[in-house]
C-alpha cells in the first residue's frame, strides 16, 4: 500500500486546526442554524450574519471574534460578503461536506 498524501483544497490539517478551539466549533455551529444562534439581525439572514452579532453572541471583543472567523475563512469553512461597512458570514456548505467526506475516507 502506497502512503499518498490527499488533501483537501486547504489542507484537511488547517480545517482540523480551525476546528480545534472551542469558540470557532461554536461559532461555525452557531452559523447552521443563523436566525436561532444570532436572532434580531436587521438585514438578511440570505446575506450571512453580520461580524457584529457573531461578537454580541460570543461576549468578546470585536478583535478576537475577527481573528476566529478569519482562521474560519482561511480553512475555507466559511464565506464572507461584504456589503458596505458590513461583513457577513456564512458557512461553506460544499467544502465541510468534501472535508467530511476525505475524513471519512481516510478514517
Amino acid at each position: 500500500m502506497t502512503n499518498q498524501s490527499r488533501s483537501s483544497p486547504t489542507g484537511a490539517d488547517e480545517i482540523l486546526k480551525a476546528l480545534a478551539n472551542p469558540v470557532r466549533l461554536k461559532i461555525l455551529h452557531g452559523l447552521s442554524t443563523p436566525a436561532e444562534s444570532f436572532p434580531g439581525q436587521e438585514h438578511p439572514y440570505e446575506w450571512g450574519v453580520c461580524a457584529n452579532k457573531i461578537e454580541t453572541t460570543c461576549s468578546l471583543s470585536q478583535s478576537t471574534v475577527s481573528g476566529h472567523l478569519a482562521v474560519l475563512h482561511q480553512a475555507g469553512l466559511i464565506t464572507v460578503k461584504k456589503v458596505g461597512q458590513w461583513a457577513f458570514y456564512q458557512r461553506n456548505e460544499a467544502a465541510i461536506a468534501a472535508f467530511l467526506a476525505e475524513l471519512k475516507d481516510q478514517l
